[in-house]
């Protein structure tokens, strides 16, 4: 995220923002985490394996409920509904009600809820929640993330025993990503074979979580969905994560990037060269965009 462009000022209380977001979010968990286990109504988003369940529509009309009731002036983005509420206001709502349907459809309890605010187009408010482990993690736009337990999250001091020059990365690409894509495909293998190992969780929100706790040393998105993107960007950004865009450059998570523009590398800050020269180079083969020095 680059400091030469900076959120609007917040004209909201933001304590009051990340208190209803989080009673939101934990709502929303202990209704997924009643329900994860037994049926489902499962149906296809698309044409590909997306799926969407009645459990996604319960925990977003929860959700909306909550928000639109103490935000109603705030326009709000959800994984499902869309956009819902007030239009054209400074203050945008960005919700996923479940991160990781895919998961819990197979029967695999891999998943979160997410919810961040943004101030104009720039996240200043991120709410995450896990709802097996019972968990909340929530962070502030320059004023640090914190865990459940209320203590400054902070990314520790190097990589965990083992894991210098072998790293435990998490991939995340958005639904539109072909199987045969010329970015993808290389970029994965090569992260691959450079890595100790590398994830791919079907929620991306957990990612990010794990990221800003120093489980994983880094992640790389590649045409990512924007719903989930700007709470993650922002929990790990203020957790003391690097992030940059995949050419290098400076990354906003911004709401008006289109997909194309929002991939990126978010890393501990002694990584970030190193996976930035693995994807300078796939881009380079791919798109003739020269490898960051």
């Amino acid at each position: 995220m680059s400091s030469s462009h900076p959120a609007p000022a917040p004209l909201v209380d933001l304590r009051r923002a990340g208190r209803v977001a989080a009673e939101a979010a934990e709502a929303a968990g202990d209704l997924l985490r009643s329900r994860m286990t037994g049926p489902l109504e499962i149906r296809l988003k698309d044409a590909d394996v997306d799926v969407v369940t009645d459990l996604d529509l319960a925990c977003e009309e929860l959700i909306l409920e909550r928000i639109g009731a103490a935000f109603p002036e705030h326009r709000i983005i959800s994984e499902e509904a869309g956009t819902v509420g007030a239009g054209g206001g400074d203050f945008t709502w960005l919700v996923d009600p479940l991160d990781g349907t895919n998961n819990v459809a197979i029967g695999m309890p891999v998943c979160a809820v997410g919810l961040a605010l943004c101030a104009g187009s720039l996240p200043v408010l991120g709410v995450v929640h896990e709802p097996v482990s019972r968990r909340t993690w929530r962070a502030v736009r320059d004023e640090g993330a914190v865990g459940p337990d209320g203590a400054r999250l902070r990314l520790p001091a190097g990589p965990r025993p083992g894991r210098a020059d072998k790293p435990v990365l998490a991939w995340i690409q958005g639904h539109d990503v072909g199987r045969d894509d010329a970015v993808a495909v290389p970029l994965k293998a090569m992260l691959e074979l450079r890595g100790g190992r590398l994830l791919q969780l079907w929620a991306p929100l957990v990612a990010w979580v794990m990221l800003a706790r120093g489980d994983i040393d880094g992640i790389v998105g590649y045409r990512p969905e924007l719903v989930d993107l700007p709470a993650g960007a922002l929990l790990a950004r203020e957790a003391g994560a690097e992030l940059r865009a995949l050419d290098g450059g400076p990354y906003r998570p911004s709401i008006d990037l289109p997909p194309e523009e929002r991939g990126f590398v978010a890393a501990r800050p002694e990584l970030l060269d190193r996976l930035l020269h693995t994807t300078g180079t796939i881009l380079g083969a791919a798109a003739g965009i020269p490898v960051p020095r």
